[in-house]
């Protein structure tokens, strides 16, 4: 079989806020789409409602994707092909606990001031754990989405 490509779509409520809190948290790139919003609007596929003004440029107003760096992406669309997180707006606020989260391994000894970085970039601490297996602290991003940092 053939491997399969993949991101991980998380919902929220202000998805260009959550790219931008992500992409600062991981040192990724919010991705630019404004080649492929031009290209659809002159088509007249979509229209300018369909869209919003984030970081200078043309942008979907209802998804975003961030996007590794070094990864390689379509430049005609500006979509990633490698690791991604695609933000997209759902009208209901988070209600439960995640069923998935990201894990961000610090470089040794720097886990207290990785947590700081992201504090001041408005994630919150929930809760730190000692186990014999390992030591991490829980944080929730700015729309409550929980996520470790080890």
């Amino acid at each position: 079989m053939t491997p399969l490509h993949w991101k991980l779509v998380i919902d929220a409520a202000d998805p260009h806020a959550q790219a931008d809190f992500w992409a600062e948290a991981l040192g990724y790139l919010v991705e630019d789409n404004s080649a492929q919003i031009d290209r659809l609007l002159g088509l007249g596929h979509v229209t300018d409602a369909d869209t919003v003004e984030a970081h200078g440029r043309r942008a979907w107003r209802n998804l975003v994707a961030v996007r590794h760096p070094d990864d390689p992406y379509q430049e005609e669309t500006g979509i990633g092909l490698g690791r991604r997180l695609l933000f997209q707006r759902v009208p209901e606020a988070k209600s439960g606990k995640n069923r998935l989260h990201l894990d961000l391994h610090a470089p040794p000894g720097r886990r207290d001031a990785e947590v700081a970085r992201l504090e001041a970039r408005g994630a919150s601490v929930l809760r730190h754990v000692k186990e014999p297996g390992g030591e991490w602290t829980v944080l929730a991003d700015p729309e409550g989405n929980e996520f470790c940092v080890q």
